[in-house]
């Protein structure tokens, strides 16, 4: 059993639930030991738009998992999304020093491809490193103890709005917990659903969540492009509700339980019964209907994530075809739906390669969740790297010091 210090958690915070995924690192991987989740007011296509509300939400969804896991959160993995977010493609090069690529050389070589000019609204998230090429030798993934006079590196960055990202710290800070990460929401859901295969073949996970339809872009075993729309399963949700005349909590309902994006899977006898506003007797009107409305708002945003994967230059690099994930890809009709929109092929993703509670977790809707317990477990997190409120730049300056000093002697 695990020290609860051991003890790995990922809060995926999304604009219609907020998700804590318990994960505890053992020898053949992750076990998945508390899931707590509880639905979420307080953001908006992504971005937390009321502190009060959102801090609620995570205290809740922090308490379920904890009386599951049987153990106290204290630091989490954050997720954060919303159409702030931006990715752009850099390179870098730099000089070998000794003739052969030590850990130093990679770091130069990393910090002169993130050398862009970033406003100052705006902060680093992520630097992803595609592939290294040593004196015109591409596609060298791991350069280190190799001979060469010049090291070249492309990395994948991402950017997020300062105020978006310290939201999301202040929320967790405000509900107790420590901030390990903040980690983009699509990096997290192709972490827990795709396989390596694909990822050399090249795939395009498309998470759709409650505000956004989040999209990330993999070739060559590396991220190539990543996307974030500002449209979901709240978009559908507020169609059905209009077209069907009912309350919008009960057109989430209905989504949820006789939803179809593909009006042809539907037979004309199925029939819904349907809530009415104003006190009014509810209908029956046929599940027919319910699939119309879904069917275009659905193919619309396809047809926006094709014309992005098309605007980046993807479309014939991604022969794995396009994987779906979020709350939204539950829905009937969202494979076929998808497959005729982007003529590839196309599956739902699962959380796989985790042990402990798999028949919960193995739903699309916990993809991202545990994929921050899987990221966070590669990347060897700790309980003392946390971010606070508002992180000095006096300790930034301090371990920059001691990099370059240790570079010198």
């Amino acid at each position: 059993m695990a020290k609860h210090e051991d003890l790995i958690v990922g809060l995926d915070i999304g604009t219609t639930k907020i998700c804590a995924i318990v994960g505890e690192p053992t020898e053949e991987g992750i076990n998945i030991i508390g899931i707590g989740s509880h639905p979420s007011k307080g953001l908006r296509k992504g971005v937390v738009v009321n502190i009060e509300s959102t801090v609620s939400a995570i205290k809740r969804a922090v308490e379920e998992a904890e009386l599951m896991a049987g153990c106290d959160i204290t630091a989490v993995n954050a997720s954060i999304t919303g159409s702030h977010i931006k990715g752009i493609n850099s390179r870098g090069i730099v000089a070998i020093k000794e003739k052969e690529v030590r850990s130093t050389d990679l770091k130069r070589v990393i910090d002169a491809a993130q050398a862009v000019a970033i406003p100052v609204d705006r902060e680093v998230l992520h630097v992803i490193p595609q592939e290294y090429i040593i004196d015109n030798q591409d596609g060298v993934r791991d350069p280190v103890g190799m001979s060469g006079v010049r090291l070249e590196a492309k990395v994948h960055i991402v950017t997020a709005a300062v105020s978006a990202a310290q939201n999301v710290i202040k929320c967790c800070n405000r509900a107790g917990l420590n901030v390990g990460e903040i980690i983009l929401a699509p990096l997290a859901t192709a972490e827990s659903v795709l396989g390596q295969d694909e990822k050399e073949l090249g795939v395009a996970v498309v998470d759709i969540g409650g505000g956004t339809t989040d999209v990330a872009i993999f070739a060559n075993g590396s991220v190539m492009h990543t996307i974030v729309l500002p449209l979901g399963g709240n978009h559908l949700t507020n169609d059905v509700a209009v077209g069907l005349r009912t309350p919008a909590n009960e057109a989430e309902k209905i989504k949820q339980r006789y939803g179809c994006v593909l009006t042809s899977l539907v037979s004309r006898e199925e029939t819904i019964e349907v809530p009415s506003v104003g006190g009014r007797n509810p209908r029956i009107l046929s599940r027919q209907i319910l699939s119309e409305i879904l069917e275009p708002r659905m193919e619309e945003i396809f047809n926006l994530v094709r014309q992005e994967i098309s605007r980046a230059g993807f479309e014939d690099r991604i022969s794995a075809g396009i994987v779906l994930a979020g709350g939204c890809a539950g829905l009937e009709g969202m494979p076929e739906l998808a497959e005729q929109v982007f003529n590839l092929p196309v599956r739902r993703g699962i959380p796989k390669e985790v042990g402990g509670l798999t028949d919960v977790v193995r739903n699309s809707m916990y993809a991202t969740g545990v994929g921050l317990v899987q990221l966070a477990a590669k990347s060897g997190v700790t309980r003392d790297k946390v971010k606070g409120e508002a992180d000095s730049g006096y300790s930034k300056v301090k371990s920059r010091m001691r990099e370059w000093l240790s570079e010198i002697f």
